[in-house]
């Protein structure tokens, strides 16, 4: 549907009544014909300062002390949004009675996830002082509570759950499609006694003694979100695969998939209970697979290269071996930088001769714990007879494979090439960046239930943002790159939140002006209404 944006606000006075009204509006162009969007009604005064107003509205009346602007709330960005959350239907999919109370409730928690990032639901549900978002939604803004306008609509939202995610897999997957699988922990804050998923585990993020949830996001090519599952802290990413192979078949319907987890997550115990008939894999093995295809000689490390790809089968398996030469750099100062301690710490430790109860071999063994390079130090000797050297060839041997990592896959290669085998795997960086941008944290709500709808409102919101990203692209790219990009997602939401909801007051009377779009926020506005 083509739709130009809104111009000025104009006052349209109709007189064919007993008093006369002045009706607010302003007009748009769609399909080749004007419409007129209402925003207000002025009654209970005369034809004359009817007049005045409508002079002031056309800009043909500069008004001086009768002129004043009495509030002022943010209107463009919760408009944008919720307008392309109706487009693509997701008032729809919460809930087929869009005029429900608690539907309107989640699509406005849902927008304030974006509008607002990190505020809480208590401060969502008092925004109406600075934000239209509430009215926006058609939510009436009169005795507002956070049990009635976010806690009560999130117990209904998190029942939806199953079918709202059934509808955008439906929208977003389909038979014979690829599915991009990840999962990433999430650190919560506060007390959480008696909580079945709030649990001390592995942090993905390395940020240690904390408790944490193990989230998974389901997604299709591209990345764009279709389900989210909330898991206790301490689950294993290779302990929810089987699980989430089997939602696609059970819940979502869809026989053939070609299923892309995240380095390791496929393990040989896990890939032995997947049905190979309907589920292909594409995974990165470990570093230690890696080392065992060399110790075979079924791999060489000269066949690493950054371009082209080379393939090798091993036990009907396709390895696809890439490098990355900016990642063997990066592991190259690593591995040298631990090397340089090593070798200062045990230096220390063999040559001291200061006298104690643990002998130097006992000395070196804690150093050796420490950094983790064990691998490549041999010692001889032992107690305080000890010297000690490094294992060259097995240094030269870890620098072989600095960079390098392999993809594979059960996918045969009249079906998927081997350039397209790693792409797919690179698609996995999309999953990465939704996790970023869906911003759980902070997490306000202290039970499992709260938590999780939580999670899923964040996944909602994301979808709208990848929705948002994809119209967006002709604006991102006239802005720059790197260190000169100017447009962002955030500089777009303040940009639109710049077009404001005022009551301006002449000469005594409120009347209701939408700030009128500049030129850039125009261009915003256009390319969300119409996808390319």
């Amino acid at each position: 549907m083509a739709k130009t944006l809104h111009k000025r606000a104009h006052l349209e006075i109709q007189t064919h009544r007993k008093n006369p009204i002045g009706i607010v509006r302003t007009s748009f162009r769609e399909n080749g014909k004007t419409r007129h969007m209402e925003l207000g009604r002025i009654t209970g005064v005369g034809y004359d300062k009817l007049k005045l107003v409508q002079a002031a509205l056309q800009g043909n009346v500069v008004p001086t002390s009768g002129f004043k602007i009495v509030s002022s709330r943010e209107y463009g960005a919760s408009k944008a949004i919720l307008d392309l959350a109706k487009e693509l239907g997701l008032d729809k999919m919460i809930y087929s009675r869009t005029s429900e109370h608690w539907v309107k409730c989640s699509l406005a928690m849902v927008i304030g996830r974006l509008a607002y990032p990190g505020s809480s639901k208590f401060a969502l549900s008092h925004c109406g002082a600075y934000s239209a978002l509430w009215k926006i939604c058609g939510v009436d803004e009169e005795g507002l509570s956070v049990e009635a306008c976010c806690h009560g609509p999130m117990d209904k939202l998190l029942a939806r759950q199953g079918k709202i995610q059934k509808a955008l897999v439906d929208k977003r997957l389909g038979e014979g499609c690829l599915v991009l699988y990840d999962i990433a922990s999430s650190c919560m804050e506060g007390g959480f006694e008696g909580s079945d998923i709030v649990k001390y585990g592995y942090n993905r993020d390395k940020k240690r003694g904390k408790k944490q949830v193990a989230v998974s996001l389901l997604c299709g090519k591209g990345g764009c979100p279709a389900a989210v599952d909330v898991f206790p802290g301490n689950t294993k990413d290779e302990a929810t695969v089987v699980g989430k192979i089997g939602e696609l078949h059970k819940k979502y319907g869809i026989e053939q998939v070609v299923f892309v987890g995240g380095s390791g997550m496929v393990t040989t115990a896990q890939y032995e209970k997947i049905n190979h008939e309907a589920v292909k894999v594409v995974s990165a093995p470990a570093h230690a697979k890696i080392k065992e295809l060399c110790g075979k000689g079924v791999v060489q490390p000269g066949f690493f290269d950054e371009r082209p790809i080379v393939e090798v089968v091993e036990g009907g398996m396709r390895y696809c071996l890439c490098k990355n030469p900016a990642i063997a750099e990066k592991e190259g100062r690593a591995r040298q930088a631990l090397l340089d301690k090593t070798k200062e710490a045990l230096d220390k430790a063999v040559n001291s001769t200061r006298k104690g109860k643990n002998s130097k071999e006992a000395r070196a063994g804690r150093v050796l714990g420490k950094h983790k390079m064990a691998k490549f130090v041999v010692f001889n000797g032992s107690g305080d007879n000890l010297t000690w050297s490094f294992d060259e060839k097995k240094i030269e041997a870890e620098k072989a494979l600095d960079g390098c990592y392999a993809i594979y896959t059960d996918v045969d290669e009249a079906s998927m090439s081997a350039v397209e085998v790693v792409e797919s795997f690179k698609g996995l960086a999309s999953v990465e960046k939704a996790f970023r941008r869906m911003e759980m944290r902070p997490c306000f709500h202290r039970t499992d239930p709260g938590i999780e709808c939580h999670v899923f409102i964040c996944m909602l919101a994301y979808y709208l943002m990848w929705h948002m990203g994809q119209r967006l692209q002709p604006l991102y790219a006239q802005g720059g790159v790197g260190g000169k990009r100017k447009y962002t997602f955030g500089y777009v939401i303040e940009s639109l939140k710049a077009i404001r909801e005022n009551v301006a007051s002449i000469e005594g009377m409120p009347v209701p002006v939408i700030t009128e779009p500049n030129d850039e926020q125009e261009f915003i506005k256009f390319l969300l209404e119409n996808p390319a």
